[in-house]
């Protein structure tokens, strides 16, 4: 039997995900960089949310950088020594990070197949695609079959955010500055989401507590009535997560409590304090 192993990189936030009971084993995980007045720090590794909260609040001068080509030829290429017969590497949204660029170009310099999947997806919205492709590659699936899964399970997975201020996200480009100047000059509270791997407006309102409400609505209409994955992502906005959680499980019927999980310090860079963030990921 052939072993397909799973890549994936640190804005899959992987220590909130779980394959059947138990957390997620057996991914190599490739950090993105922060940078932060110069100085790099490897996200996941290096740098806590809590830092990069405090960097952001200090107004410190702060970027996130792709890994590099040469960084996952490394993992790719110790993977095939150690017994790989097939890597599936699964990345945050080409639209908003150049990671999945990175993988095609080492996936052409490796001696064993690479399928490179562009997930349309961050945070756990990506490690859920993450999960599904562990598990069918645990059940045998060939290399493309794994990718399929992968991309299936990003494709019905929905993410939904609300943030304090679109800044972050205009001097990072992720948005553009007509978007940004809409909602400071209306003074309304954006409510956005990954739509085909990019960050759209999705609707306005006008004060926290409404776009909070509209956020859970969204995010129950989303799941549509099916079996589904849901987690609650900040940044240091640990409390009203909480209270945003427990009335999520309770619209969508859950039974176990719904994971509330501070987004690393790439995917806060580009978003902020503040943040609140919804993934709805239905199996």
């Amino acid at each position: 039997m052939s072993r397909t192993v799973v890549v994936t990189d640190s804005t899959a936030i992987l220590p909130a995900i779980e394959v059947e009971g138990r957390s997620v084993q057996d991914v190599d995980v490739v950090a993105l960089d922060v940078v932060i007045d110069g100085q790099s720090h490897r996200d996941g590794i290096d740098i806590t949310p809590r830092q990069l909260a405090a960097a952001l609040r200090a107004k410190a001068t702060v970027s996130t950088s792709r890994p590099s080509s040469a960084a996952l030829l490394g993992v790719y290429r110790r993977l095939t020594e150690e017994g790989a017969d097939g890597i599936v590497s699964i990345h945050v949204s080409g639209a908003l990070s150049g990671t999945v660029d990175a993988a095609r170009v080492a996936a052409r310099e490796t001696s064993i197949p690479v399928e490179v999947v562009d997930s349309g997806s961050i945070a756990t919205g990506l490690g859920h695609a993450v999960a599904s492709a562990v598990a069918g590659a645990e059940r045998g699936l060939e290399l493309t079959e794994v990718a399929q899964v992968a991309r299936a399970r990003a494709e019905q997975t929905s993410v939904l955010f609300y943030v304090d201020t679109l800044e972050y996200l205009r001097r990072g480009g992720r948005i553009g500055t007509g978007q940004a100047l809409l909602g400071t000059a209306l003074a309304v509270k954006p409510l956005l989401a990954l739509e085909h791997g990019a960050i759209e407006l999705v609707d306005r309102v006008r004060t926290t507590s409404r776009a909070l409400h509209r956020l859970e609505e969204l995010a129950v209409e989303r799941a549509g009535g099916l079996p589904t994955d849901v987690a609650v992502h900040h940044l240091d906005n640990a409390r009203r997560a909480q209270s945003t959680a427990d009335r999520v499980g309770r619209r969508l019927g859950l039974r176990d409590p719904v994971p509330v999980v501070e987004v690393g310090a790439v995917l806060g860079a580009h978003a902020g304090p503040g943040l609140l963030g919804i993934v709805v990921s239905p199996r």
